[in-house]
């Protein structure tokens, strides 16, 4: 079989989606055929993606691999176009370890398993799609299509106040989304040809003010996702009446959809406008960073408080995306990635101690780390990846961001010492919010009232298993942070060299290195 030519990326998209359909046909009375069917179709997607990625990416090509194109409408130049680059791979594996995981950890789901197991399998080719589309309408349509799984699952699944918080999620996602569509069309007007291709929308010589409108347009949608201060008031809704695995889809790839689109078509599609927003990019990075943060202290609902903590860390990623510099760049995709793994952790774990103790409110906690040891073990060394402690990948990922930053040549010094100063702020508000809720949740004296209410029973080997698979990750990149960063620095490097030729003092600084460098005196003269 000549694997070269195997349409992978489709195959991958479709198959959990067309095995989502076989599911309202499977013989089952009480839900336990269907979700080992279900975790069956995600291992074996989870699998084709790693085999596809270890026989045919390339860590030093820069440019899609993988590439499928078919006709769709040719007289709009329409494509079923799909491929990765540096910026989608890594995230396309994430989505399938993340989904793979979140299938394990609805195991107690009873309630219209069916319907539950066939939103999670559609939702799963949905979010690849996303990530590997090159058709910007296409695009459009997965994106829109991600989303009616998500509200389903929120409507259905949620808690008290499920209702407000899926619809709260729909009307902010899909009006956000009315700025792709109408950006996608006037993009693929603009100029003498029509094309929906990434690529050749990229190619085109847009005016200035155009570039700027159009980034205004995509800025505020991919804000309502990623999610950037003030459009983030769904997130910590929705994170407050989902389930378990809902949360780590959430948190786990829903918000990485924002930060990858906002690199796919505000940087690299449109790179003279953003050079202009790139400064409000980066107050907009340090607003999230801190608020979020000091909202997070006031939170007593534990979902509330690590919905905040998401949120903060999310800053860096704009930062990262506006800094101009590989390292900062870089930085910030390891930032998706690593918060990826850390925040399904957690809400993971949050799920797991709100089926003990049914209250997520902090007050009435207190001491259970007694009765459950593992559990408490397992939400320390996540929240200590959360805080950025070093030897995991939140460190990594935050440090990255902090230097290519701090060593960019695209701003002013004041500005720079300002920004890195509220950014060091931000991260040592993080342990002091992390650790003050460890302390209310598992120290100090046992809440009688609770454990006479509640058998408080220790992890089983199912949950230890899932937390297992998220920290060897977690653990792996912050020790050898090239594990991840191989996959797409060359990406990385000739984006952010696109990106500094759009800023015209770093183009200038470029053209006259070579002659600063012929007539600079050799070390030792």
């Amino acid at each position: 079989m000549n694997t070269a030519n195997f349409p992978w990326l489709t195959t991958i998209i479709l198959f959990p989606i067309a095995a989502s359909l076989l599911i309202p046909i499977i013989p089952d009375k009480d839900g336990k055929t269907v979700r080992w069917y279900s975790l069956i179709v995600g291992l074996i997607d989870f699998a084709l993606i790693v085999y596809a990625f270890y026989t045919g990416y390339d860590f030093s090509n820069p440019d899609l691999q993988l590439v499928e194109s078919y006709a769709w409408v040719p007289q709009l130049d329409l494509k079923w176009s799909v491929g990765a680059d540096g910026l989608s791979m890594p995230l396309i594996i994430l989505t399938g370890f993340i989904t793979t995981l979140a299938t394990l950890a609805a195991w107690p789901v009873t309630l219209k398993p069916r319907l539950f197991y066939f939103l999670i399998l559609a939702m799963y080719g949905g979010q690849i799609a996303v990530f590997a589309v090159q058709d910007m309408l296409l695009f459009f349509l997965v994106w829109e299509l991600e989303l009616i799984p998500v509200y389903l699952l929120l409507a259905i699944w949620g808690g008290k106040k499920r209702q407000y918080a899926a619809t709260k999620f729909i009307l902010y996602t899909a009006g956000g989304s009315l700025f792709i569509l109408v950006g996608a069309l006037t993009m693929a007007f603009y100029g003498d040809t029509v094309t929906f291709d990434m690529h050749s929308l990229g190619l085109k010589d847009y005016a200035l003010n155009f570039q700027l409108l159009l980034y205004a347009g995509f800025l505020i949608a991919y804000a309502v996702k990623l999610p950037i201060i003030p459009l983030h008031t769904w997130l910590p809704d929705a994170h407050g009446e989902a389930t378990a695995p809902v949360h780590m889809l959430l948190a786990g790839i829903l918000l990485k959809m924002g930060g990858y689109a906002l690199i796919r078509m505000n940087a690299q599609m449109l790179p003279d406008a953003h050079a202009y927003f790139a400064p409000v990019l980066i107050i907009l990075g340090v607003v999230n960073i801190i608020y979020a943060a000091l909202t997070s202290f006031a939170q007593r609902n534990l979902k509330r408080k690590i919905a905040y903590s998401s949120i903060s860390h999310m800053g860096f990623v704009t930062i990262g995306i506006a800094s101009f510099t590989d390292l900062g760049l870089s930085g910030a995709v390891l930032q998706m990635v690593s918060h990826g793994l850390i925040g399904a952790s957690l809400f993971f774990l949050v799920g797991a101690t709100y089926d003990r103790t049914h209250t997520l409110m902090l007050d009435e906690m207190g001491g259970v780390g007694k009765r459950m040891q593992k559990i408490f073990a397992m939400f320390t060394t996540c929240s200590m990846a959360s805080l950025a402690l070093p030897g995991m990948s939140g460190f990594v990922a935050e440090l990255m961001v902090f230097v290519g930053f701090a060593t960019s040549d695209a701003y002013s010094s004041t500005f720079k010492v300002i920004v890195v100063f509220l950014m060091a702020v931000g991260v040592i508000l993080t342990p002091i919010y992390l650790l003050s809720m460890l302390r209310e949740i598992f120290y100090g004296k046992e809440n009688e009232e609770l454990v006479s209410h509640q058998k408080l029973i220790d992890a089983e080997p199912r949950e230890v298993f899932i937390i297992a698979c998220l920290l060897v990750p977690i653990i792996g990149i912050g020790f050898y942070p090239k594990l991840l960063t191989q996959i797409y620095d060359s990406t990385t490097v000739q984006l952010t060299a696109r990106l500094r030729d759009s800023v015209p003092t770093l183009a200038q600084k470029k053209e006259e290195a070579p002659k600063l460098s012929l007539n600079a005196p050799t070390i030792g003269n």
